[in-house]
């Protein structure tokens, strides 16, 4: 089976557009709610600067370079390339998004929040 081209570049777009602004669920009983607004926004912004982009198309590019090289010994590099980069990226992807939540968490409990998740 050859995969187009543009299956990769696809697949790797729909990842990043997957992951969503880190939301971590707070106990709020007691809490002044604009003070809460304030820092969930302030580290909600923290947890963006984790590369989800960057760790996918890393993550891509080593799973294209074992793939290929399965593939190659299989006699379809291309295909164990292309399944590669999307196993590859996918998974990097997965990584960062749960990355992008624990810098989240870790902000509002730094803050003195209880976080439930």
């Amino acid at each position: 089976m050859k995969l187009p081209h543009r299956v990769l570049p696809v697949a790797v777009l729909a990842l990043v557009a997957c992951s969503g602004t880190p939301r971590p669920i707070v106990d709020t009983k007691g809490v002044d709610m604009n003070q809460y607004h304030q820092d969930m926004a302030e580290c909600q912004r923290f947890a963006e600067e984790v590369n989800v982009a960057g760790g996918v198309a890393r993550g891509a590019g080593v799973g294209a370079a074992v793939g290929g090289a399965i593939g190659a010994v299989r006699g379809s590099g291309t295909e164990g390339a292309a399944t590669g980069a999307i196993s590859g990226g996918a998974t990097s992807g997965i990584k960062n998004d749960r990355e992008r939540e624990r810098v989240a968490k870790n902000c509002m409990r730094g803050r003195g929040y209880r976080v439930l998740n």
